[in-house]
């Protein structure tokens, strides 16, 4: 007779309290024999079946009517391989018994991730589509270090947590267990007995796909191929390269005609990237599209940080819009949000009844800005997820970079918190240490695993070496946005131009600190929303003067020190702040030409002048590649400035912010030489007035400016103006 379990060990089995399934179910050397255990609920009868021959060998006992199964195999010593024939209600059916695999991560893995040095923990992470023992199934595993009992659950098993409880791991804390015959496209989740014995439904914190809002499981899905880098792909990320970004949020760029519904990610690689490529720019970001619950929050509260969105497709379908950029010459920058998550129940928060991915303490773990949890950047498997996050997207879907969202929320503890309300670090600082050695652990990695990707600081302080290397005492990031400048300028612009003259120094005050980082130039979504106004709308003046003022910045920006990026709309001066909601005004351009076809030139014509001029680009970061040629006349509202290239060629941008026309503008200079101008604002193209220049000035040997030489020049009102330097 075979020994049965004692009766309590059942109880906890079916009941799904049994934290150990593997030392009860499957097949089992005994004093009897082997025993073969399963857990069937609703089964009628069950078969032992020799896989190799396919005979049924003895039929397993019903040792309790909820479904526990149990038999002695006669004359067999050793375990062999086999399965289960099942006869249910209305069918039968030949299964493989998910307990009689052994464990499934490596000694090695198991090391890395505990330690929290694991490159790619998503490829032993989560759900994958594996073959073991010549059986096709599928992998989980799940880190839930304090939970009582964690089972696999989805629609091949009725969402019953009874029926698939996993091994736990206990020298790291992770659930494992390989399912055979579960397909891809399957839909499942975590059930979670949590350490106070509450039991939870979760998501896969590294699901490859995911459900999107309302629906919020996991579905499986294949682990994505390396996409692997090309040399042009990571010259075009270097500091001595033109980088002209287009901002988008894939959901409002274009609607289909009714405005209720997106484009696909296959509209979009042809819609998008042809706008894109034909307007100049050199990369294009994108905002989060990492699937997240709430549209409102644009993505920026994820919880799917491995699953592409499937709003506007699968996972296939983003990795071939991202490879229609490349092939378009176009690199692709993610927005990447590693600063916080939402606290929804079905995600990470609270994930196995502790505060296992947040910081349990509120003073540190809770975004009162945003309504978010705070990641503990100190926990080796948290830093791990992040990280490998980073790698994730730049390996297996070609992302050139990634654009850190709110760093400065990040590395203070202090950040948008009162007196009384913040943890002091160790040493009594604001300082956020675990997310600082977390920012340079990752942008290492990153620079280690996949050179020639970049990533981008949205960095709100004056937090010194953000774009300096971790072993020189800074954060590793590559570019850090410039929100100085564009505060500054943009604050300028919008005041009246007879008042100009007081606030002069807002356009100039960028240039001192301009080669203490690798600075991106800015006018991001941030700026068109929440009341304050397009950027179109910020301009002072009737309508002329509005798009004159635009036009003249635009001007300014693109020959100003430092990469640029726009957000999308504002390349023609959309009047009203963006809507996530709906799609951009692209009305506007349509029917007679206008002011706003003019915008669109403009920024056509900007970015195509600066890939072509390498004055404008090449020594973005070296002071040698910048000179003030006038900085001082305040009464004027005029700046002149000169940009270098490293064989000494010359470009001029010379910017007048009164509506005034300035004629014989004297303008010093320590060569002499003739130029031609080659872009001008104030065009009849870009529907200006068309004052100017007729194409060329020259210099003469009059001193100005503590120069030898100089020019005179027409400044049109309102407009930047282009010279640049023939040869002799």
């Amino acid at each position: 007779m075979p020994v049965l379990p004692d009766r309590d060990v059942i109880d906890q089995i079916i009941s799904g309290h049994y934290a150990d399934p593997f030392a009860l179910l499957g097949m089992h050397a005994t004093d009897n024999g082997l025993q073969v255990r399963a857990l069937l609920p609703d089964a009628g009868a069950v078969w032992l079946v020799e896989q190799q021959t396919g005979r049924r060998l003895v039929q397993l006992n019903c040792d309790d009517p909820r479904g526990f199964f149990s038999a002695v195999v006669p004359r067999r010593k050793n375990p062999f391989r086999y399965q289960l024939q099942v006869s249910w209600r209305d069918h039968q059916q030949i299964v493989d018994d998910p307990y009689r695999f052994g464990p499934l991560l490596q000694d090695i893995d198991s090391w890395l991730l505990a330690e929290g040095t694991h490159l790619r923990p998503y490829e032993r992470l989560g759900a994958h589509l594996v073959t073991l023992d010549g059986v096709d199934g599928v992998s989980f595993a799940v880190w839930a270090p304090n939970a009582q009992r964690v089972s696999v659950v989805g629609e091949f098993n009725f969402w019953d947590g009874r029926r698939h409880p996993m091994r736990l791991r206990r020298e790291n804390g992770i659930w494992e267990l390989f399912l055979p015959g579960v397909r891809a496209g399957q839909l499942y989740k975590y059930e979670i007995v949590d350490c106070y014995g509450n039991t939870q439904l979760k998501a896969d914190p590294y699901a490859f796909e995911a459900q999107m809002r309302p629906d919020t499981a996991s579905l499986v899905a294949p682990l994505p191929e390396v996409v692997p880098s090309t040399p042009a792909r990571r010259r075009a990320n270097d500091f001595d390269q033109p980088i002209a970004i287009y901002e988008v949020h894939l959901g409002s760029w274009r609607r289909h005609t009714d405005n209720h519904f997106w484009l696909s990610y296959g509209e979009l690689a042809v819609q998008l990237i042809d706008y894109v490529k034909d307007m100049g720019f050199t990369h294009i970001e994108l905002l989060p599209v990492n699937e997240h619950p709430f549209d409102g929050s644009w993505g920026y509260q994820p919880l799917g940080l491995y699953a592409p969105t499937r709003r506007f497709g699968t996972p296939a379908d983003f990795r071939a819009f991202v490879a229609a950029a490349h092939e378009a010459g176009i690199n692709v920058i993610l927005d990447w949000v590693p600063g916080h998550f939402p606290s929804d129940a079905y995600g990470l928060a609270n994930f196995d009844g502790t505060a296992l991915y947040e910081y349990a303490d509120p003073r540190e773990g809770y975004h009162q800005d945003w309504n978010t949890l705070i990641y503990n950047y100190g926990r080796h498997e948290v830093r791990n997820y992040l990280a490998g996050n980073a790698l994730y997207w730049l390996e297996r879907f070609g992302i050139d970079a990634l654009r850190v969202d709110a760093v400065a929320s990040m590395i203070y503890r202090d950040y948008s918190r009162a007196d009384g309300e913040w943890v002091p670090n160790y040493y009594g600082g604001n300082e956020n240490l675990e997310a600082i050695a977390f920012l340079r652990y990752t942008n290492q990695t990153i620079g280690q695993a996949q050179p020639g990707a970049v990533t981008l600081a949205e960095e709100s302080t004056d937090y010194p070496g953000v774009t300096l290397p971790p072993d020189a005492n800074g954060l590793g990031f590559h570019y850090k946005w410039n929100l100085g400048w564009m505060h500054d300028t943009l604050n300028y612009m919008k005041c009246d131009p007879v008042h100009r003259k007081y606030h002069h120094n807002q356009m100039t005050f960028g240039m001192l600190y301009a080669y203490t980082e690798n600075f991106v130039l800015p006018i991001s979504h941030d700026e068109v929303v929440h009341g304050k106004k397009s950027v179109l709308d910020r301009m002072p003046g009737d309508a002329w003067q509005k798009f004159a003022n635009l036009r003249a910045y635009y001007g300014f920006m693109w020959a100003h020190p430092g990469k640029k990026l726009l957000f999308m709309g504002c390349e023609f001066a959309q009047g009203r702040e963006w809507n996530f909601d709906t799609s951009l005004d692209w009305h506007l351009l349509e029917g007679l030409d206008n002011w706003h076809n003019g915008v669109q030139r403009l920024v056509r014509d900007l970015n195509h002048c600066y890939r072509q001029q390498a004055p404008l680009y090449e020594r973005d970061y070296r002071p040698d590649g910048f000179e003030w040629l006038v900085v001082d006349d305040h009464d004027n509202s005029v700046f002149a400035f000169a940009r270098y290239d490293s064989q000494g060629n010359e470009l001029i941008a010379i910017s007048n912010f009164t509506p005034v026309p300035r004629y014989r503008y004297r303008i010093g200079l320590s060569r002499a030489g003739d130029y031609r101008e080659i872009l001008n604002t104030d065009s009849h193209h870009y529907h200006g007035s068309n004052a100017g220049n007729q194409g060329r000035v020259s210099s003469e040997a009059v001193g100005s400016h503590g120069r030898d030489f100089s020019i005179c020049v027409t400044l049109p009102p309102l407009a930047t103006i282009y010279l640049l330097r023939e040869a002799p």
